[in-house]
């Protein structure tokens, strides 16, 4: 923590995080809340899956190119689409279930919902277990398998042994807004941590700042 804390003090513009294990949570400016961007699209992937008519039967293709592309290369039609389809209630379903406190659902541009880097922590250390068992291969199977060019940040951080699920927002691609969550298991070990970071120079400098963060932050797993 006091690495990643004097690292994300030397970066321009403001970086937010947290980090949450089965019985501890560590965060700094962990409360505040930021534009989700495309983070949202981990909350739909979770509501469209426990939704009536698709948690009770197979997926069928039409639902994989729905949700794969969504998370996978983080299509916004595709999420548009999903949100059209799990109505708000459904988001907030998700957010009740998962404990959120500061959560709050946009729905006209969903990429200016709020979150927290607390509540997304709380969310990812258990998002399997809020996917309905049949569905729950099916959902850490897109996370874990982003594709290869938006696999920076966490991307780009060595951790052996470890399996690695999350998602990122950058909004429009400037800096202005660039996140991403994880959940990282090990056997029957994990860990979940949410770095949230605005107005950064570009997207590029932003990139590194969260490669960086994590990197202290997961020191010891890429030791262990």
């Amino acid at each position: 923590m006091h690495s990643a804390l004097v690292y994300a003090g030397k970066r321009a513009g403001h970086v937010r995080f947290a980090v949450r294990t089965e019985h501890r949570l560590w965060a700094a400016r962990g409360t505040e809340t930021v534009p989700s961007a495309s983070v949202l699209k981990a909350m739909l992937l979770v509501a469209y899956l426990d939704k009536p008519g698709v948690r009770d039967r197979a997926l069928t293709k039409a639902d994989l190119r729905l949700i794969g592309p969504m998370i996978r290369r983080s299509d916004n039609t595709a999420a548009t689409r999903v949100l059209g389809l799990v109505g708000p209630a459904g988001v907030y379903a998700v957010a009740r279930h998962a404990r959120m406190r500061r959560f709050s659902l946009v729905t006209g541009i969903w990429g200016q919902s709020r979150i927290d880097a607390v509540d997304q922590a709380r969310f990812l250390l258990h998002i399997d277990d809020r996917v309905v068992p049949r569905h729950r291969a099916t959902a850490l199977h897109l996370l874990a398998t982003v594709v290869p060019e938006q696999r920076w940040g966490i991307g780009r951080v060595p951790l052996p042994g470890w399996s690695v699920y999350f998602k990122g927002g950058w909004g429009s691609g400037t800096g202005a807004v660039d996140h991403q969550v994880v959940l990282l298991r090990k056997g029957d070990r994990r860990v979940s941590v949410a770095v949230l970071t605005t107005d950064s120079p570009s997207h590029a400098y932003a990139k590194e700042t969260l490669r960086g963060v994590f990197a202290r932050l997961l020191r010891g797993l890429s030791r262990s």
